[in-house]
């Protein structure tokens, strides 16, 4: 089977790792990748954002599996072209991917399907949006306004807080551009990230994992795209997957197939475990990063031949999934300035170490590395539990150069300290 892999991040540097070690992929590319992919995956230009290229370089490379990871070109319908190309293709049509390109819609589907979810305020303009937040207050006095861009944001499109004004500030802003706002209700409680692979009819959940969204220790300063994830969660209710699958998961993609916008791909649930229960946070049509980097690492079925079979509507007859015992964790390397204006250009070393996955980096012809995004590194620590995974990963962290980097050093601390308690 030869696959491509479209995409550029520290998430398609983990599918790469994973799909070579499966004995059924014979061939691999990652296009347009980064420096670290061209070491395990052939390497091409292009614009992933351009379904016809998309789909155009999956013929002439002679792809049997295309895998698309980043949301960008699904939601601009890449894998509705890939199909057409008679291509097996991994990832929602730009149909199905709109319940990650539209916070709305995703709402109307959760509302559709009985899913659990926050309560959502739709602004379309500035006098909406001061009688949302003030609905929004009422509904939970005393908790943190929830202001959301409606679309696709790069897991930045996000504020979280106490200040009206900064609420006022980041809604008017996103109008001003000509978008939309959602003001959501409060869910207390920690969150949990948990993936499912589908055909649109079978639901196979992966092990739940959690993200780190903010960018200093304590969940400090400003929402990132992730700066570190681990998995599993030995916190997690008994029972948790379960749950999600029967009130969450199966029920979403049954309500988009009944809607004949099927869902094929990588079903992404964000959760909140609140007092009153499992409620949904926002869906993503696509493997997260950082979290794929933890979760790809346990799982010892062979991954080309699962995504496979969720391309081609297969999934049923898949064997059951097998997982390594252990844990991982990773932590995000980011460059000085991450995220508000990231610096790039600077030279990395020691990115060429075990457990070291590119996210934003570039080769020169020399071969030197250097940074060419806000999160360059994501470093990899796996052990028999997160308290091993986690020394492992900050070791390996201390082998890179990158001048201005910075990262958290509180990846996982608080799992591994028993600081996370859930409500039931």
């Amino acid at each position: 089977m030869r696959v491509l892999v479209i995409g550029s991040g520290a998430r398609e540097h983990a599918l790469c790792v994973a799909l070579q070690s499966d004995p059924a992929v014979t061939a691999l590319a990652c296009a347009p990748g980064n420096a670290g992919t061209r070491a395990i995956a052939e390497a091409a230009p292009l614009d992933v954002a351009d379904p016809v290229a998309v789909a155009a370089l999956a013929s002439t490379w002679g792809a049997d599996l295309v895998v698309i990871g980043p949301e960008v070109p699904l939601v601009a319908g890449a894998a509705d072209a890939v199909r057409e190309a008679g291509i097996a293709c991994f990832g929602p049509s730009a149909q199905a991917a709109q319940i990650e390109g539209s916070k709305s819609f995703a709402k109307h589907v959760m509302t559709a399907a009985g899913v659990p979810t926050a309560r959502a305020w739709p602004v379309g303009g500035p006098a909406e949006l001061e009688t949302a937040l003030d609905e929004a207050a009422a509904l939970v006095p005393g908790a943190p306004y929830v202001v959301k861009d409606d679309g696709l944001a790069a897991g930045k499109g996000v504020v979280v807080t106490t200040d009206r004004d900064a609420a006022l500030a980041h809604g008017r802003a996103v109008l001003d551009a000509g978008g939309a706002v959602l003001v959501e209700e409060y869910l207390d409680g920690p969150e949990v990230s948990l993936f499912a692979v589908t055909d649109g009819t079978t639901v196979l959940p992966l092990v739940p994992a959690q993200d780190h969204k903010r960018r200093d220790d304590g969940d400090g300063g400003p929402n990132t795209g992730g700066m570190g994830a681990y998995a599993p969660l030995p916190w997690a209710p008994a029972g948790l997957v379960d749950e999600v699958l029967a009130t969450v998961l199966q029920p979403t993609v049954d309500e988009m197939a009944r809607r004949g916008e099927p869902f094929s791909g990588l079903l992404y649930a964000g959760l909140a475990l609140t007092s009153r229960g499992v409620r949904v946070v926002e869906f993503n049509a696509r493997f997260g990063d950082p979290e794929t980097q933890v979760v790809l690492p346990l799982l010892e079925t062979p991954l080309g031949g699962l995504l496979h079979a969720a391309a081609t509507g297969t999934l049923a007859d898949h064997p059951p999934l097998r997982w390594r015992d252990g844990a991982a964790v990773t932590v995000v390397v980011a460059a000085q300035g991450y995220p508000e204006r990231p610096r790039t250009g600077d030279p990395v070393t020691g990115a060429d170490g075990a457990g070291v996955l590119h996210a934003g980096t570039a080769a020169d012809a020399d071969g030197t590395v250097r940074s060419a995004g806000g999160r360059v590194l994501s470093v990899i620590g796996t052990g028999d539990d997160l308290a091993a995974a986690r020394q492992a990963a900050y070791e390996r962290v201390a082998a890179v150069r990158l001048a201005g980097a910075h990262w958290r050093t509180d990846i996982a601390l608080a799992a591994v300290e028993g600081r996370i308690s859930v409500a039931r």
